[in-house]
């Protein structure tokens, strides 16, 4: 997002931390989607423009490339469909950044290994109190958009400590907490 009055839209914004963020210091048109009402009430205090609706039953008030782009922080893992999600997001941007939670990452299968479901940095609740359904790798993710004829443009793997490193490279599934995508349709 290197222009001002770019147009962003933030899948399951919160209470709107990142649009508001890069409103300041991007100067950027952001609008939020939140299901929460009590979040999206507080992104309206802070006067960030936001829809209550859920993802998993569509983004409907929007044309077509409305946006140019779309982010989902985190909240990909959390939707029953998220494979229509973002076929549906692609419609309405033309690139989206999607950040999630990689289960294959060495800490969450030595909890496996161990008998317990992880809770990490990135899995920070347990299983019983989190909002995630479809947890998923960072190779489920990549066959994903293959699946769905996407393109990955650029794909960061960062650790425990939100960084690249070498390990992280060359072992993403293995050594990477999260990964991070901007995609877009072939």
């Amino acid at each position: 997002m290197d222009s001002e009055n770019t147009k962003v839209l933030d899948l399951g914004c919160g209470d709107g931390d990142l649009l508001e963020h890069l409103k300041d210091s991007k100067n950027v048109n952001g609008f939020g989607i939140e299901i929460d009402i009590s979040k999206a009430n507080k992104c309206l205090r802070r006067n960030i423009p936001v829809m209550q609706c859920d993802i998993d039953e569509g983004i409907k008030d929007f044309d077509d490339l409305d946006f140019d782009i779309a982010i989902m922080a985190n909240s990909i893992q959390c939707l029953k469909n998220p494979n229509l999600a973002l076929q549906n997001i692609l419609n309405i941007s033309n690139k989206c950044i999607v950040t999630l939670p990689n289960f294959a990452h060495w800490s969450c299968r030595l909890d496996l290994f161990l008998g317990k479901m992880p809770v990490t940095k990135n899995l920070p609740v347990p299983w019983y109190e989190t909002k995630n359904i479809h947890l998923c790798t960072i190779k489920d993710f990549e066959e994903l958009c293959h699946n769905l004829d996407l393109q990955v443009i650029e794909k960061l793997y960062l650790n425990n400590n939100f960084k690249e490193s070498t390990l992280t490279k060359l072992l993403p599934n293995l050594f990477a907490a999260e990964g991070v995508y901007l995609i877009e349709r072939k």
